[in-house]
């Protein structure tokens, strides 16, 4: 193995990571619990390997149907639904979960599981001989995966602390909707083929991370606020 290719695939998950944990600075989560997320994250490569081969097995599209299919059912409905579900069957529950911001950092900690490996796969065996795709993914790819790992926590979040269930049973469904719709798009505009839609990418990418960097903010602020309470009232 690459010992340098390796190092490339796995330092844009490290930092995202390492950035996530720091911006949860009020009320940090174990780290036992957090790696926990991040292991089983990357394990979930395994069911979504098996499922994605069965998905595009029954593949029967061509062209920009197959994009479609394989952009957001293969990819993103497999991928997405795979890493909320180690969120939800870990950290979803216990007693650690206790704010809104943990949605995300949970999140993001699964995402960036199955992000490096899946990063590793690429950089370090598939697309070896391309000079470019380390730094192209660490870029692009990886950091997609860290935003669909905060919208799907943003809504989990929402899921989790809303007393109006009807409300907070539509944000539950959000939490794996919206990170598919996020993740095929991404997906769809690269593997189109269509000139015109890839003037798109750059601009996606930078609206779909100022949407979630304001998610990101808005419960961090929430953090700070509730600690501040909390020490008003001992």
């Amino acid at each position: 193995m690459d010992t340098r290719r390796f190092i490339i695939a796995i330092t844009p998950a490290i930092i995202i990571i390492s950035a996530i944990y720091l911006s949860d600075r009020h009320d940090r989560e174990p780290l036992k619990l957090l790696m926990l997320t991040y292991i089983f994250g990357a394990l979930a490569v395994i069911p979504i390997l098996i499922v994605e081969e069965f998905l595009l097995s029954i593949n029967i599209f061509s062209g920009t149907l197959d994009a479609l299919y394989t952009a957001f059912i293969v990819a993103g409905f497999t991928e997405e639904f795979f890493k909320r579900l180690v969120v939800l069957k870990i950290p979803y529950k216990t007693k650690y979960f206790n704010e809104k911001l943990d949605g995300i950092v949970y999140g993001v900690f699964s995402a960036m599981g199955f992000a490096t490996v899946e990063n590793i796969v690429y950089v370090v065996y598939r697309y070896a001989n391309n000079p470019h795709v380390g730094l192209y993914r660490g870029i692009f790819s990886v950091p997609a995966h860290a935003i669909f790992g905060v919208t799907m926590g943003y809504y989990l979040s929402l899921a989790k602390f809303d007393t109006v269930e009807r409300r907070s049973n539509k944000n539950f469904w959000r939490s794996l909707y919206m990170p598919i719709l996020l993740h095929g798009t991404f997906n769809f505009i690269l593997m189109a083929n269509i000139p015109q839609l890839s003037l798109l990418f750059i601009p996606y990418v930078i609206y779909i991370w100022w949407i979630n960097q304001k998610k990101l903010s808005k419960f961090i602020y929430d953090s700070k606020n509730r600690v501040i309470d909390i020490d008003r009232e001992e």
